[in-house]
């Protein structure tokens, strides 16, 4: 039913895909679709043996030919490919069973076995299932058991290698160490050993030999068959050289391509740069729990590698990592983790060296492909595992290196990292302000972050034998060493020139700085950082009296920390919160208001409610000078998030972080600054050198592992005279356009059938899918846990000063509404136009719409306009126009609730049509990074530190 049932069917590909009149108005004939009943498996063995398809072309570059000596060496591996060849060309013309046209033998196979591998179905349950198959149809080709299944499968290539490692993840058991039956380093045999042949030492040499057992298994899979198969693939060779093709237009980082690392790499080694099929990489690496549960206490370590050439819609897809080893259980390898290493990092040096012979799927030739390594991904504890950097000391900060600001807090046995103010300009007020801060001026420069070269000579000295001992149990380290080991990735010729080696997770670090700030707010016993020896603290230190704590222990509360009733606001308000399907989790299962917490929540879940929810919620229950100070962290956060970044606003973006910053210091006790709230101030230079986070945050690598998911104001009355104007042109536009298609003015023939008016039957529909939106109907809406109703638009509307005012001035005004109906216009099978009925607010003046002293868009559905009878009062839009937006509730204010806008996850703006989708920068609610409204002042701000004593709060120790 791909055409449809009638000749004048419109072809639909996806449902609610955008209209293009243009093309849509062309009747055409149907053609049949040859190549849908074709065998897949054609194509599909020409990417995997191009040098064997029929139209490759041998001709190469003199580098590409081998010496004559070695001719006959190849010859025999060429001949072991040509069998595979033929056997699985015989496969895939072989009929299934006799008649058969649309399965082959070979392509029934390998669609069975990725229903095996999708469904996740168990082996023994497949052969089964193959047993039952062969039983049933004995006149069909079925694979006689999993085995031969998987032994066809097999020919296809991209084969995995096991390679046996210590217990004690002290070495490999492989190139020239393969051959030994023992550790050399703690001299632990490489095989299991049942309890009681460990304890007997005399067990017989013969059941040793009877199916040995490795200890420890590391799966590894070779990179550079995986790298060629991307330019042999027709699907993907074109794409993987997207990076230098692709034209950017305006400058923005969208790509890593454009950061700053990027283009110094290229200019360090332009003989790399100089083939756009060189391809570049990024390293990721965490824990992962294979069995799902929590409480088992078992991991593995996956690494997987994301080829950069690919564009932004493509490098992180799951579809596009590359895995490339699974270092084995059941505990982490921690600082161990070069042991594994050592077969990437090999293949990662013959990549950079010598490269290896490709073929070219669009010229069907061979070209020498390099790769090189641009950095790693990996949580803070993983980016120590892999830097060799001791990130669980006071100098834990790996860019500011030894230059950090140290501090080790008496009472609460932490380390501290303040000392922001040395970030700001030097003549900076704040720098000589004692009162507010840690009692001292602030006269140091900002550290400047160590290069490659630096690096490598810190780590000169340093001499570590990798590996536990004998009992299992962890080395006793020198803990004065800030450098744990030599780090293997400095093994890479080119890897000390890099500016960007190991990325800062932001997801990580949003997470614990979401953490902080919202158990601080809700007074956590367990996880708040304003508790007793918080308050000790503060008195060590001698600063800010007020909030020291009396000979009993005894506390005033601080200015940020809620009361019972505040918690209650606070809470209702992320728990009644209903977002759109897709952009997170059930938030309001995490949310417990009778107990007054917040259990459970996921990464997402708080980047989700950093970057919207928590302003809004918190503008209702504290004071606005707390307020500003947690909404511009939560502004930072949502700009350095953004896929569009503009350079040019980075700095700005820097200075106002540490600012923010810096106001938390003068807010929050010693105890909030963990290391991972001071790694935000180096987010923005990570920026500049890697380009958008979205490529280099641990989102894209959880999910897989897990399989886890306006400033415009325009006031004024009603004027007569342009209404006017506007019912004429409603009323009499039709008439008018009939008359000019009757006297043939008019010869386009969309034109025509526009002129004609649509069917008088119409589709109604209650949801629908389009520009990346799913939309509902407020009445399906109604009984579900997400919210898929809200509409935005930005239309150009016509003002006036006054009355008397005959210069009108065209402006922009946000439109906020509710989707009503959906209905689907049908011009005579030629195209159809999808029309939303929405309930709009009145966004005219003050009493419908209105923005807060935060910025927030709040609107007012009481107010209505174009909800009346008259033509000016239509209150369709066109559905390929509209926005998504998602309405919260405001309690302070009733019946006001807050617009946030959302963009579609899988939508990229590159910057390349000449008409931008994207809102008028009057009235701000782009995706990128906002103006420069800040909330906070360079001026020394009149916190207060204490609040009124709250006397429904049941802390005993307040």
């Amino acid at each position: 039913m791909y055409n449809g049932f009638l000749p004048t069917y419109t072809n639909w590909h996806f449902h609610s895909e955008r209209l293009n009149v243009k093309e849509a108005s062309v009747l055409e004939e149907p053609q049949q679709d040859n190549s849908l009943n074709e065998d897949f498996t054609t194509d599909l063995l020409n990417d995997v043996f191009p040098n064997l398809a029929p139209n490759f072309d041998d001709e190469a570059g003199p580098s590409n030919h081998a010496p004559n000596a070695e001719e006959n060496v190849d010859q025999a591996p060429i001949s072991d490919e040509r069998r595979v060849f033929d056997e699985l060309s015989s496969d895939a013309h072989e009929e299934l069973y006799e008649g058969c046209t649309s399965f082959s033998k070979l392509s029934f196979m390998l669609k069975l076995y990725h229903i095996k591998c999708i469904t996740k179905i168990s082996d023994k349950g497949m052969s089964m299932i193959i047993d039952l198959l062969n039983e049933a149809f004995k006149h069909a080709k079925f694979p006689a058991s999993l085995h031969d299944l998987k032994k066809t499968v097999r020919k296809l290539g991209l084969q995995y290698e096991s390679i046996h490692a210590c217990p004690n993840d002290c070495m490999l058991f492989w190139g020239e160490d393969s051959g030994r039956e023992t550790c050399k380093i703690c001299e632990t045999s490489r095989w299991k050993m049942k309890g009681n042949e460990a304890e007997n030492e005399e067990v017989s040499e013969k059941k040793k030999k009877n199916k040995k057992q490795a200890a420890k298994v590391l799966r590894y899979f070779p990179l550079k068959p995986r790298l060629q198969r991307l330019f042999m693939s027709s699907k993907t060779v074109e794409s993987m050289k997207w990076h230098a093709l692709a034209e950017n237009k305006d400058g923005k980082l969208r790509h890593p391509r454009d950061g700053q690392a990027w283009k110094t790499f290229d200019q360090k080694f332009p003989v790399f740069a100089s083939d756009a099929r060189n391809v570049r990489l990024g390293l990721a690496t965490d824990g992962f729990n294979p069995y799902g549960a929590m409480s088992t206490n078992y991991s593995i370590w996956p690494v997987l590698l994301f080829p950069y050439n690919l564009p932004p819609w493509m490098a992180m897809k799951h579809s596009s990592m590359i895995l490339s080893m699974i270092i084995p259980g059941k505990q982490m390898p921690g600082n161990d983790l070069d042991v594994y290493l050592q077969p990437l990092i090999k293949e990662l040096k013959e990549l950079w060296a010598t490269g290896v012979q490709t073929i070219d799927a669009s010229t069907k030739k061979t070209f020498c492909m390099l790769a090189a390594l641009m950095w790693t991904i990996s949580d803070f504890p993983g980016l120590g595992n892999l830097s060799g950097w001791n990130t669980y000391t006071d100098l834990a900060c790996p860019s500011c290196n030894y230059d950090s600001a140290q501090l080790r807090l008496h009472h609460g046995k932490k380390n501290c990292f303040m000392g922001h103010r040395r970030f700001l300009q030097p003549d900076h007020k704040f720098r000589y302000d004692k009162k507010h801060f840690d009692g001292k001026e602030e006269l140091r420069l900002p550290p400047v972050t160590p290069s490659g070269s630096t690096i490598m000579e810190q780590q000169e000295s340093v001499d570590v034998v990798l590996g536990k001992n004998a009992d299992g149990t962890k080395k006793k380290r020198d803990e004065g060493t800030q450098w744990r080991k030599k780090s293997i990735f400095f093994e890479l010729p080119y890897w000390k020139h890099s500016l960007l080696r190991h990325n800062l997770d932001v997801m990580h670090i949003e997470k614990n700085v979401f953490d902080n700030v919202v158990f601080t707010l809700l007074g956590e016993k367990r996880r708040s950082k304003d508790n007793l020896n918080a308050r000790k603290d503060l008195h060590y230190l001698g600063i800010r009296s007020e909030l020291w704590p009396d000979a009993n222990g005894k506390y005033l509360p601080a200015s940020f920390k809620l009361t019972n009733q505040e918690k209650d606001i606070f809470l209702s308000i992320l728990k009644s919160a209903r977002i759109p399907d897709g952009y997170s989790s059930n938030i309001s299962k995490c949310i417990d208001v009778k107990q007054r917490k917040i259990l459970g929540l996921k990464s997402h879940d708080s980047h989700v409610i950093m970057g919207h929810l928590l302003p809004i919620a918190l503008r209702s229950v504290l004071s606005p000078d707390v307020t500003s100070v947690i909404a511009e962290l939560c502004h930072f956060f949502r700009d350095i998030c953004s896929k569009v970044i503009d350079v040019s606003e980075l700095l700005s973006l820097q200075k106002r972080i540490v600012l923010v910053l810096c106001h938390l210091e003068m807010l929050f006790p010693p105890s909030f600054f963990t290391v991972m709230v001071h790694l935000i101030v180096h987010l923005t230079e990570e920026v500049k050198f890697g380009g958008p986070v979205q490529f280099r945050w641990m989102y894209p690598v959880e999910r897989k592992f897990k399989d886890e998911l306006s400033r415009a104001n325009m006031r004024g009355r009603k004027r007569r005279h342009p209404l006017n104007i506007d019912r004429e042109v409603h009323l009499h536009f039709e008439k008018w356009l009939r008359q000019k298609v009757e006297r043939n003015e008019i010869a386009n023939d969309d034109i025509r059938l526009i002129a004609n008016g649509p069917s008088d039957k119409v589709l109604k529909f209650s949801s629908y899918n389009i520009n990346g939106y799913k939309y509902r109907t407020l009445e399906r809406d109604g009984d579900l846990k997400t919210q898929n109703c809200g509409v935005y638009i930005s239309a150009e509307t016509i003002s006036y000063a006054s009355s008397r005012d005959t210069n009108p001035r065209a402006g922009d005004v946000p439109y906020y509404g509710k989707l009503i109906d959906i209905i689907q216009l049908n011009y005579y099978d030629k195209f159809r136009v999808i029309l939303f009925k929405c309930k709009w607010a009145d966004t005219r003046d003050n009493r419908g719409y209105k923005r807060d002293i935060f910025g927030h868009h709040m609107v007012n559905f009481s107010r209505t306009i174009h909800s009346g009878a008259y033509e000016e009062d239509e209150p369709f839009v066109l559905a390929s126009q509209a926005k998504m937006v998602y309405y919260v509730e405001d309690p302070s204010e009733s019946g006001w609730s807050i617009g946030v806008h959302i963009t579609p996850r899988d939508l990229y703006e590159m910057g390349e049509s000449d008409v931008s989708d994207d809102p008028p920068e009057n009235i701000d609610i782009n995706d990128s990074i906002v103006n420069d409204r800040l909330l906070l002042s360079d001026e020394i701000p009149n916190f207060r530190l204490v609040r009124d004593t709250m006397e429904d709060d049941d802390d005993d120790d307040v």
